[in-house]
C-alpha cells in the first residue's frame, strides 16, 4: 500500500556518501555499495528517499506507517507488527509481501517502521550503514536532519510555562503504542493456535493483568509452574517495548513436563479445542495461587484464589415436585456457561439455521438455560418417591468476568461416532444485561434495582473465533483494549473495528463486569 509519502521527484541538491572511517565500513551491505555507485540520481534518491520515510515514521501519527493493503486481498488493514517501508517507492507492505514486491518491482531495500532500521532483502537481514543511520540518529536526537539547527542545553531545558502545564502536557501526550497496552502476537508453535486465543483473552483480562503485574504470583519454587510462566508472559508484554512476536515457550513445556492425564491431548501437533484448554489452564492456575484442591464438577467450592476471583459464580437449581409441591435448592460453581446451539437451531427452523442462513441471539440461548423451566424425574424426600417435578436452574451469584462457550461442536455417539460443527451465526451485544437470568432477577426482588442493574451489566471483553471445518480449522480472537478492538491471529495483530468483532462466528465470549471497568 501506498503510505502518504508523496512520490516527489529526488532533490537537486547532491547528496554524499558517509566517508569511511576507521574500523567502519563504508557500506552497509555488498548490495547497497552497488546501489549507491550506479550513478549520482541514484544516490540522491535513495538517500532522499530515506529522509522522507524518517518523517513519516517519526513525525506522522503510526497509523500511517503501520497501514498496509494485503497483496493477496487487497484488504487494507492496520496492523501492531512491523511493516516495511520500500526505499525505492512510495509502498509499504507486510513482512509477508515483501518478497512478492520485490520480484515485482525488483526492489531490495525496505526501512522497518519501528525503528526506522535498513533491511536488505538480498541479504534477507537489517544491514547496519554509516550514511543512513547517521540520518536516522539525527532524526531521533533532534527532529531534524541539519547539525546547524541544534537546540542548545538551554532551551532544552529551560522551564516553559506553557508546555509544563498540566493542561497542556495532558492534550499533548499519547500513550506508548504496545508498552502500556501489551499488544503483541504469539507464535504457533505447530497447532497451538487454540493456546494463544485463550493466552492473548488472559493478557487482556485487567483482572489478572494487575494480579501478576503487582507480583500477585511471587516467591514459587515449584518446577515448570504454569503460574510462574504466566507471570513472564505479562511482564514481557507489559514491560518490554516490542511488538514482535512471543514464543511461549514457557506455557508449553509446563503441559509436556505435567502429570496431569487431563494435558496429554493438548501436547500433541493435531487441532485442540479452545475451551478444554481454557478450563485446563484455569484449573492449573486455581492450583497453584488457591488452597491447592482440584475444583469439583457440581458443588460448591469456595476459593479466594485469583481464578475464583476471576471467573468462578454460583449456579442454583431449584427443583420443585408436582405431588407436593416441595422445593429443594441445589448449589454448585461454575468457571464458564455452556451454551448448547443445536436444540435451538432445530426449533428456529432446522436447516435453514444449520446452512447459516439464519441467526440467533445470545439472549435466546441465555433464555433456554436459565429462564425456561424443565420436567424430570427425581426422588422427592417429603413424597419418599420418585414424582415428576419441575427443575430451574439461575445464577446465584455472578462472576467478575463471565465466561460463555457457544457449543458449536457436536459429538453423535452410536455405531459410527462423528463430530459436526454448527455453524449458525450467534448474534452476541457488546453490552450485556445478566439481571433476567439470575435467582434475584427471577425472584423479583429488584428493591435496589439501580445497583443490582450495575452489578448485572457486563461489557464485551474478547472473543475467540474457530474458522474452518471442525478437523483443520484455525483459531482467531478479538480483545478490546481500552474502547479500541485488535484482531489477533498467532503473531499477528490488526486494529479492528466493532462491526467485525460482531459479525464474527464467536465460540467463546468473555464479558466483564462493568462495575469494574
Amino acid at each position: 500500500m501506498s503510505s502518504a509519502r508523496p512520490a516527489t521527484p529526488a532533490s537537486p541538491k547532491n547528496y554524499k556518501v558517509k566517508a569511511a572511517q576507521q574500523g567502519q565500513p563504508m557500506y552497509g551491505c555488498e548490495h547497497l555499495q552497488k546501489l549507491f555507485n550506479q550513478d549520482q540520481v541514484t544516490t540522491n534518491t535513495s538517500i532522499h528517499h530515506y529522509k522522507m520515510i524518517l518523517r513519516t515514521i517519526f513525525d506522522q501519527t503510526p497509523v500511517v506507517s503501520q497501514t498496509v493493503k494485503v497483496v493477496d486481498t487487497q484488504q487494507v488493514v492496520t496492523t501492531l507488527t512491523p511493516t516495511y517501508l520500500c526505499l525505492q517507492c512510495p509502498s509499504t507492505v507486510t513482512e509477508e509481501d515483501r518478497i512478492k514486491h520485490g520480484n515485482k518491482k525488483s526492489h531490495r531495500f525496505y526501512v522497518d517502521s519501528r525503528s526506522a532500521a535498513l533491511y536488505c532483502q538480498m541479504c534477507d537481514d537489517m544491514v547496519y550503514d554509516p550514511t543512513f543511520e547517521e540520518l536516522r540518529l539525527k532524526k531521533l536526537g533532534t527532529s531534524t536532519f541539519s547539525n546547524t539547527r541544534k537546540r542548545k542545553q538551554d532551551e532544552l531545558f529551560s522551564p516553559d510555562p506553557v508546555k509544563d502545564s498540566p493542561a497542556y502536557i495532558s492534550q499533548n501526550t499519547t500513550t506508548a503504542t504496545c508498552k502500556a497496552n501489551g499488544l503483541r502476537g504469539i507464535y504457533n508453535a505447530g497447532a497451538t493456535c487454540y493456546q494463544n486465543v485463550v493466552l492473548q483473552s488472559f493478557l487482556h483480562n485487567p483482572i489478572l493483568r494487575n494480579y501478576y503485574l503487582s507480583d500477585g504470583h511471587s516467591g514459587c519454587d515449584t518446577p515448570h509452574c504454569l503460574s510462574c510462566a504466566m507471570d513472564d508472559m505479562f511482564q514481557d508484554f507489559y514491560a518490554v517495548e516490542n511488538t514482535n512476536g512471543y514464543t511461549a515457550a514457557n506455557i508449553l513445556s509446563g503441559f509436556w513436563i505435567s502429570e496431569r492425564k487431563a494435558f496429554e491431548n493438548l501436547v500433541t501437533t493435531k487441532e485442540q479445542d479452545a475451551h478444554e484448554f481454557f478450563q485446563f489452564l484455569a484449573e492449573e492456575l486455581h492450583e497453584r495461587n488457591g488452597d491447592g484442591k482440584k475444583p469439583e464438577i457440581g458443588s460448591e467450592h469456595s476459593c479466594n484464589c485469583i481464578i475464583h476471583q476471576t471467573f468462578y459464580g454460583k449456579l442454583q437449581t431449584q427443583t420443585t415436585c408436582q405431588n407436593c409441591q416441595g422445593v429443594t435448592n441445589q448449589v454448585q460453581s461454575f468457571l464458564d456457561l455452556s451454551l448448547p446451539l443445536e436444540n435451538l437451531t432445530q426449533k428456529k427452523g432446522g436447516k435453514k439455521l444449520l446452512g447459516g442462513k439464519g441467526t440467533m441471539t445470545l439472549q435466546e440461548c441465555l433464555d433456554e438455560e436459565y429462564v425456561k423451566l424443565d420436567k424430570c424425574e427425581y426422588r422427592c424426600n417429603g413424597c419418599n418417591s420418585t414424582q415428576q417435578a419441575r427443575r430451574q436452574t439461575s445464577i446465584k451469584r455472578l462472576p467478575n468476568v463471565l465466561s460463555i462457550q457457544l457449543k458449536r461442536f457436536e459429538y453423535k455417539q452410536g455405531r459410527h461416532e462423528r463430530a459436526a460443527k454448527i455453524d449458525t451465526p450467534v448474534q452476541f451485544p457488546l453490552q450485556l444485561n445478566m439481571l433476567p437470568y439470575t435467582t434475584v432477577g427471577r425472584s423479583g426482588d429488584t428493591r435496589d434495582s439501580y445497583e443490582l442493574a450495575r452489578q448485572c451489566t457486563y461489557d464485551l471483553l474478547s472473543v475467540v473465533v474457530h474458522v474452518g471445518e471442525i478437523d483443520t480449522g484455525h483459531y482467531v480472537s478479538y480483545c478490546r483494549v481500552g474502547d479500541q478492538w485488535f484482531a489477533f491471529n498467532d503473531h499477528k495483530v490488526e486494529v479492528a473495528q466493532k462491526s467485525d468483532v460482531l459479525n464474527a462466528k464467536a465460540y467463546l465470549l468473555f464479558y466483564i463486569v462493568r462495575s469494574l471497568t
